[in-house]
């Protein structure tokens, strides 16, 4: 099986390039070298994901492309700009979705048009169309009816949906996820992975995922790095060969389980 996206991403320019990252702690007693010496691309609308033990540096490294901790050695690029600063074109989505309580889920999705350029200075008078294509991704993801609720009214896959609809409201090139699905049961998170994936196609935005779920870096992946133990580097890479659109249905077949057998070994050796 060919797997268009891979193909697309591999001929794809980058819009994103890690290169010579090593993150060093300073303590009390010896330094303490979290990752060193990690490169890799990820292509215009590509999704990737990071997966490893923990302690290994995968959300540090989401943090250096979000500008809030630019690398101490090597650089992360941006379109070839190393990144020293946040930036203003991406989404973020956390374990925790971190709904404002004071503000009924549209409100919630709307925020970044309210805080972000260039939407920030044009809200007020493009506020009908924004609210708009606010109700447009909350009806993709099931939550049309749920609108002026307040996110203690909203189950954890609900509020999960609607911090999934605030990441990619002001259409940012990049989305960060960070264990998005972590605290949800096994039905709802399959769910999300699903739903994840019509939204990351639909907006064809570049996609890099921190996970320990292995079975949902597979599924929504077109690349995995597996980072090994501290000080972590890559120490192996796979490109997943499953067509898309995915259905739950992949995770049953013998390839796919192929492909989770050898990410896991290559986990527990690395």
């Amino acid at each position: 099986m060919v797997n268009v996206s891979s193909v697309a991403a591999a001929t794809a320019k980058s819009a994103l390039e890690f290169r010579d990252i090593r993150l060093t702690y300073a303590g009390q007693g010896s330094p303490l070298t979290v990752i060193d010496q990690v490169s890799f691309r990820v292509a215009e609308g590509e999704f990737v994901s990071l997966v490893g033990p923990s302690g290994c540096g995968k959300t540090t490294l989401l943090r250096m492309v979000s500008g809030l901790s630019p690398a101490q050695e090597g650089a992360v690029y941006f379109h070839g700009q190393p990144i020293t600063g946040p930036l203003k074109n991406i989404g973020i989505a956390f374990q925790n979705p971190v709904l404002l309580p004071w503000r009924n889920t549209l409100d919630n999705v709307l925020l970044p048009l309210e805080v972000v350029q260039p939407h920030k200075r044009k809200f007020r008078q493009n506020r009908s169309q924004y609210t708009q294509a606010a109700e447009k991704l909350l009806a993709i993801v099931g939550l049309e009816s749920f609108q002026r609720h307040y996110p203690w009214q909203l189950s954890g896959g609900m509020r999960q949906r609607a911090s999934l609809c605030r990441a990619l409201i002001h259409q940012p090139e990049i989305l960060l996820l960070d264990e998005p699905f972590a605290a949800l049961d096994a039905f709802t998170r399959e769910e999300m992975w699903s739903l994840l994936q019509d939204l990351w196609q639909q907006t064809g935005c570049t996609a890099l995922l921190v996970t320990h779920d292995l079975r949902e870096a597979l599924f929504l992946s077109d690349t995995i790095y597996v980072l090994g133990a501290r000080p972590s580097t890559i120490v192996y890479q796979v490109s997943v060969d499953l067509p898309r659109p995915r259905s739950l249905d992949l995770c049953f077949t013998d390839h796919f389980h192929d492909l989770y057998t050898e990410l896991r070994h290559h986990i527990q050796r690395g």
